[in-house]
């Protein structure tokens, strides 16, 4: 999986991801951005069983404020 973030006027610190509805999150540092640059992500993930998945993704900004409403992605795993 991957994708863009951006957060307007403010620099991007981190993007999150979780895996139960927003429950807990995972935070990976983001180095080098600007106010003026989105941000590519990417994940990978392998999942130990077949089925469908949904992962939810949010940036947070240098104020600390994650986005509002996370992108929701979904994929099957075979």
């Amino acid at each position: 999986m991957q994708g863009y973030a951006s957060d307007y006027d403010r620099t991007i610190v981190a993007v999150e991801f979780s895996m139960d509805d927003g429950e807990h999150w995972t935070r990976y540092p983001v180095e080098g951005a600007t106010s003026e640059r989105w941000v590519r992500w990417e994940l990978e993930f392998t999942p130990e069983e077949a089925g469908s998945y949904f992962v939810q993704v949010r940036s947070v900004n240098d104020r600390g404020e994650a986005s509002p409403t996370p992108a929701v992605l979904q994929f099957e795993a075979v």
